[in-house]
């Protein structure tokens, strides 16, 4: 997608058109096959036909979706091809989980003086403010 500088507008790219169809087994997941066409619809056969992937990883938290691109020059190729792309969408998921895990753990910080500094209760005394007689 495009954006239109001086208005901020999304535009549509008209030299980046697909036709999309979806082939699903109804079990395990859903192949999306995206045709190249042209501005007027027809087939665009100098650009690729692309193959998109799409499952659930199933997790604690409930069912992740996953998208992912089939190397695959059919249909065919692409339902032979899917058990392993989904396997390297889902070590990659995993991954990245595991990356967003530890920026979130590395992130949270704990200020030296409980509050000092901060303009909260406390007014800036150390140990934020409360004091034992």
């Amino acid at each position: 997608m495009q954006q239109d500088e001086s208005l901020d507008t999304p535009r549509m790219d008209a030299s980046d058109l697909y036709r999309e169809e979806v082939f699903t087994d109804r079990r395990v997941g859903s192949i999306r096959v995206l045709t190249p066409v042209t501005a007027e619809g027809a087939a665009d056969p100098a650009r690729a036909v692309v193959y998109v992937g799409q499952a659930q990883l199933m997790t604690p938290a409930g069912a992740l979706p996953l998208s992912f691109e089939i190397p695959a020059g059919s249909l065919a190729e692409a339902v032979a091809n899917f058990a392993q792309a989904t396997e390297q969408a889902v070590e990659r998921t995993m991954q990245e989980l595991e990356e967003m895990r530890r920026d979130a753990a590395s992130s949270i910080v704990i200020p030296k003086g409980g509050t000092e500094g901060m303009g909260g209760p406390g007014g800036g005394m150390p140990g934020g403010g409360f004091q034992l007689p």
